[in-house]
Parts: C-alpha cells; sequence; structure tokens
C-alpha cells in the first residue's frame, strides 16, 4: 500500500510532457499523472480503452472515426479500444489515466515518443 497521493505535488515533481508517471495500481490497473504539449502521435491501443481525465488546462483528442472531443479541468473521455487518437495540447495540460498495467504508452505506434512499458517510472 502506497498511502494518500497529493495530485498537485505529485505533478510538480516532473516536467517532462508525453512521459507518464505512475502513481498508483488498483485491480490490474495503473493509475497515471502526465503533463501533455503539442501534439503526439496517431495511435490506437487494440485491446485497451484508456481514460483521459484533465485537471489543468484543456486537452483536444483527436479521433479518426468521430468528431474530437475538448475537455477542460474536471472532465474525462474514455477512448474506446482499437479506435485510433491523437491527443493535442496547445498548452501544457495535466491529466490523469487510468489504463490496464500491460497498455503500451504509444499503443500499435512505434515512434520517438514511446516510452516502453518497462521504463514507465513510479513517482
Amino acid at each position: 500500500m502506497r498511502g494518500k497521493v497529493d495530485l498537485a505535488e505529485k505533478f510538480a515533481s516532473f516536467t517532462e510532457h508525453w512521459t507518464p508517471k505512475i502513481v498508483g495500481e488498483m485491480n490490474g490497473q495503473f493509475v497515471k499523472l502526465a503533463k501533455l504539449k503539442g501534439e503526439f502521435v496517431w495511435h490506437r491501443h487494440q485491446d485497451e480503452d484508456e481514460m483521459f481525465l484533465v485537471t489543468k488546462g484543456r486537452l483536444k483528442i483527436r479521433l479518426r472515426d468521430r468528431d474530437d472531443v475538448e475537455l477542460g479541468p474536471g472532465e474525462f473521455f474514455v477512448v474506446p479500444k482499437g479506435v485510433e487518437h491523437s491527443p493535442i495540447a496547445d498548452d501544457e495540460v495535466h491529466v490523469v489515466l487510468l489504463e490496464p498495467k500491460s497498455t503500451a504508452h504509444t499503443g500499435n505506434t512505434d515512434s520517438e515518443m514511446t516510452v516502453p512499458t518497462e521504463h514507465q517510472e513510479w513517482i
């Protein structure tokens, strides 16, 4: 058991963008925090849904097969498994991600932005 998590404290502890940090786990899922800025690669998670909960800023999630989704603080969206998507943050955005431990950072896409599952860091 890791105890209480202070989101503001955890977000203040790192500066990297597009590099999720693990802050908790439950029922085979990781709770991750990420700072986003700019445009992320198009990708999909073939076997897992992915939840984006915005705590600061505004996030646009582009989707190949439907209208874009725009999120502000306190709003979340679940990208269904298999749906190709690309998050975009004009200014820095803080998000909480809830996803299975096996979820690859960039799904089916390998790029310079990929953080291998075995290199994901606890903070």
